[in-house]
């Protein structure tokens, strides 16, 4: 049985409604009622929120956001996690879209609103689970991926990291949760990238645009009439095939190289990862 509470009525909360789940709008001490046994807080919710001052009251066992996720993730055998200060959203979708396009039957918790999928959540029956993965907070450190993407480290969140220094000693400890056979899919425009896992003993895949320090990198842009990128993908340095995206942008040229990445190491076929990335319009 779940409830949650909102500030105000969005079409989130009205969908969730429809499926059963008791909303409170508004967040007040009454909500936390004696017959919860566990509350989940985000990590937008601060120490003096009434519903978590009732809650820590009344004893009632709590979680954050980020650890019930991780405590879910080690139901699944293969929990892919993707990070990075920007363009999370947009790879989750990405890799998502690739996927369900291979018939894989993934779980999926994206931080977007997907249209393939008619939301942001969804639940298959395989061994694929596929999340964004949010620093701040340090929130990805409850997490248990056996595949970790990280897509850049940049300043953001200079509410909770000192610096960046500390964003990326943070990024560090996240590609640290990797057990030994598992997979770093890393961008190898980010300044000394290697920081990352020379302390790890994970399998490491580098994407990026320069060839030469990228396993998978592409090279002959153009932008079709829509603004949309197309180019060559490369691996090690070899031209595999032409890759159409329907977003514009060289940031999601990066992006697609690190979905397709990501799925060809999952065992998706190349040809079948370039037509599944084709279907994500945003």
């Amino acid at each position: 049985r779940v409830s949650g509470s909102d500030r105000s009525k969005s079409p989130l909360t009205e969908t969730l409604e429809r499926k059963g789940i008791t909303v409170f709008y508004g967040q007040r001490a009454a909500n936390i009622t004696d017959d919860i046994d566990c509350v989940v807080f985000t990590s937008a919710i601060h120490k003096d929120n009434p519903e978590y001052i009732a809650t820590m009251e009344k004893g009632i066992p709590h979680l954050t956001r980020a650890q019930l996720l991780g405590e879910i993730m080690q139901n699944y055998k293969t929990p892919i996690a993707i990070s990075g200060t920007h363009g999370k959203t947009t790879t989750t979708s990405m890799v998502s879209e690739i996927l369900l396009h291979a018939g894989t039957d993934p779980t999926l918790s994206i931080g977007g609103m997907l249209k393939s999928i008619g939301g942001n959540i969804r639940v298959g029956s395989t061994d694929l689970f596929v999340t964004e993965a949010c620093e701040y907070t340090n929130s990805f450190l409850s997490f248990h991926p056996t595949m970790n993407i990280i897509l850049n480290v940049e300043e953001d969140h200079l509410d909770f990291f000192k610096d960046l220094d500390d964003i990326r000693a943070s990024f560090k400890k996240y590609t640290e949760l990797l057990p030994d056979d598992g997979y770093l899919v890393i961008n190898s425009g980010i300044e000394d990238y290697s920081y990352f896992y020379r302390d790890s003993n994970c399998n490491v895949i580098t994407f990026g645009l320069n060839p030469q320090t990228s396993n998978y990198s592409a090279t002959d842009f153009h932008i079709d009439d829509r603004g949309d990128y197309c180019y060559t993908l490369l691996y090690n340095n070899e031209e595999k095939c032409k890759v159409a995206l329907k977003v514009p942008g060289e940031h999601n040229v990066l992006n697609s190289l690190a979905a397709i990445a990501a799925a060809v190491t999952l065992g998706i076929r190349l040809d079948t990862a370039v037509k599944g990335i084709a279907s994500y319009s945003g």
